[in-house]
């Protein structure tokens, strides 16, 4: 089995909104470059399942000023273990952060995370 990461480009109408922590969160477009993946950790797939899924995941996250992967959630899904070993992973990937104005911001993004039987 091997894995596949995407990194989709979405661009919503919003520009921006207001975190909790007072990072303002941007949508990729006009005038934001995207982060980079820096370090990417592949899921586990489950070994011990008897039908192995093909597809793909895709996860929901917000990439902080500082290259940290924030919130992902599972926008979506395959299989119930396989979305969770994808969100697992994609909670230990570190990103070049995102660029607005020359200076670091955080962003809102999806990752596509692809599996394939062997």
């Amino acid at each position: 089995m091997t894995c596949r990461r995407t990194l989709l480009i979405c661009s919503l109408a919003a520009l921006s909104c207001a975190q909790p922590n007072d990072e303002t969160v941007y949508d990729l477009g006009p005038g934001v470059t995207p982060p980079r993946v820096i370090k990417q950790v592949n899921p586990h797939y489950p070994t011990d399942r008897g039908v192995r899924a093909v597809g793909s995941v895709v996860i929901g996250l917000i990439v902080s000023s500082k290259g940290l992967p924030k919130d992902p959630r599972v926008v979506k899904g395959l299989d119930k273990d396989l979305d969770e070993s994808a969100v697992e992973a994609v909670k230990e990937w570190l990103f070049a952060p995102a660029q607005k104005d020359g200076k670091a911001v955080a962003v809102r993004v999806s990752v596509e995370i692809e599996f394939h039987s062997m």
